[in-house]
């Protein structure tokens, strides 16, 4: 059984359906999963798990939260060489590019990305929340 970590940061309650979804698709897997609000996760937690999937909308100017998930984020970069990994997000205005860069930065640090990043204009519909669960079961293995 795979351990996985959903760490998540949600002002509105949209990326935390989203993290909710992607909590059950790695239990349905069989995964034991633990869900974290960024302030509660950190880089000397990253090696307790096989899997991480990160959960952040887009703000400002399409860029992750920056006052609490953009640090922690930072932190545990330096220990996600090798790691798989998933990320997933909501976004009001834009056209994900906040994703792509996020995408790029994991790739940069010699993150595993296991699958395709979810995004979801406001509050995930049926489909987002398919392609959370989805998300789900890939980074659970």
């Amino acid at each position: 059984m795979s351990k996985v970590a959903v760490v998540f940061w949600s002002a509105s309650g949209n990326t935390e359906a989203m993290a909710n979804a992607v909590v059950e698709g790695a239990k349905e897997k069989g995964a034991e999963v633990s869900l974290f609000f960024a302030t509660d996760f950190n880089a000397d937690m990253v090696g307790q798990y096989d899997a991480i999937a990160f959960g952040c909308p887009a703000m400002g100017a399409e860029v992750l939260e920056e006052s609490e998930f953009e640090p922690m984020f930072s932190s545990c970069e330096p220990k996600l060489g090798g790691k798989n990994i998933a990320l997933f997000g909501s976004y009001g205005w834009g056209t994900g590019d906040w994703m792509r860069s996020w995408e790029e930065e994991c790739g940069n640090c010699g993150a595993n990305l296991v699958c395709d990043s979810v995004i979801c204009c406001e509050t995930p519909d049926d489909s987002g929340i398919a392609a959370c669960k989805a998300l789900g079961a890939a980074v659970a293995g």
